[in-house]
């Protein structure tokens, strides 16, 4: 198996020696070089180009968002950000995802080392990913060794909540990771200020959903905010699931709240797909439709499948239009998509749920 090569930019020597030392836990991982700034990446990349680039944001000579527009419009690569977890990095790496990074992985200013060598499945994960993506799908809309236990949604969800037979809300839930954030913006920006309720996971780090979810309210008709604990689901409004939290749909008589609760990881997720569909399944029913996009993983398969099982309407995103083909894939192998579609057919689908 062809291995992935990766360049690492980042102008902290700490940083570009503790990311060469984990991915070097993986051995489908070759670290083809570590430098301080974009410049130098330019002449390594001159003499090798590398599979994915981790790319730091705020570095000397010129900025990581500057290279990456550069990178994409001359020879796109997917590109992992490793940011700071402050509320300045968060913003910085916004723009980034918004130029057409594929991830994100977080690092604190204090005890650095330690807290990527705990997190190093994370980074591998992210460096994965990237190298499954097809870069090329991310245009812009508006501007490891040690693996952590799989488990099911069962973890968090707690007894059934029988869905009604009918109610005159109804709630789209949607589900994606790797190229989501593109995805979720070429949806979103597409749906009138009425639309169905909707309530999303996008695999995404702790205090970035909420700059995600401002970034998104900006640019659409409809309200996106980050959802708070018992927030109801309403026609207009767009709920993203914190990160670092998982998110689920509970009924009150003929409405529909969020939960936002904390729990383990769930296929190695927090938030997770799984947990919130299965929540859907069990309080909206035939109420409900499932979107499940872009990502790696299988994550929200079964709970498309359950979905599908209690009356929704399911949607996989199609493989051409996917920056990675891996959840839709999982979840139309399972049988647990009504329907196949392109993303941009995905709005049309959405206004139909009224």
């Amino acid at each position: 198996m062809k291995k992935t090569n990766v360049l690492i930019v980042d102008d902290s020597a700490v940083v570009r020696q503790v990311v060469t030392d984990v991915l070097a836990k993986d051995s489908g991982i070759t670290v083809i070089g570590a430098v301080s700034d974009p410049l130098f990446a330019m002449e390594r990349m001159k003499k090798e180009w590398p599979d994915v680039i981790v790319l730091d944001v705020e570095m000397p000579r010129m900025d990581g968002i500057t290279f990456l527009k550069k990178l994409m419009t001359e020879r796109p690569t997917p590109v992992v950000i490793c940011s700071t977890l402050t509320e300045r990095g968060a913003e910085t790496t916004m723009q980034a995802l918004a130029a057409g990074a594929v991830g994100i992985v977080t690092k604190p200013k204090a005890a650095l080392k330690k807290f990527l060598e705990d997190s190093h499945h994370e980074l591998i994960d992210a460096v994965k990913a990237a190298a499954q993506a097809n870069v090329k799908r991310l245009v812009p809309v508006g501007d490891a060794t040690k693996v952590s236990p799989k488990l099911s949604a069962d973890a968090v969800l707690s007894a059934p909540n029988q869905a009604m037979a009918q109610t005159t809300d109804r709630i789209v839930a949607v589900g994606t990771s790797t190229g989501g954030t593109q995805a979720l913006e070429t949806v979103l920006t597409r749906l009138p200020r009425v639309c169905p309720g909707m309530v999303i996971v996008q695999h995404m780090p702790d205090k970035f959903t909420e700059l995600f979810a401002a970034r998104l309210n900006s640019l659409c008709e409809i309200e996106v905010r980050e959802a708070k604990n018992n927030d109801r689901v309403r026609p207009g409004l767009a709920l993203i699931a914190p990160g670092g939290k998982h998110m689920l749909l509970k009924r009150s008589g003929a409405q529909y709240h969020v939960e936002v609760v904390d729990g383990p990881l769930v296929n190695r997720h927090r938030p997770s797909v799984d947990v919130l569909f299965r929540s859907v399944a069990k309080s909206a029913g035939k109420n409900a439709m499932g979107v499940i996009m872009t990502g790696m993983g299988d994550d929200g398969a079964a709970g498309l499948l359950e979905m599908r099982n209690a009356g929704s309407h399911t949607i996989a995103q199609d493989e051409a239009s996917c920056v990675v083909y891996g959840m839709p894939k999982e979840a139309v192998k399972r049988g647990a998509a009504c329907e196949v579609m392109p993303l941009l057919e995905i709005p049309k689908q959405v206004v139909r749920q009224l």
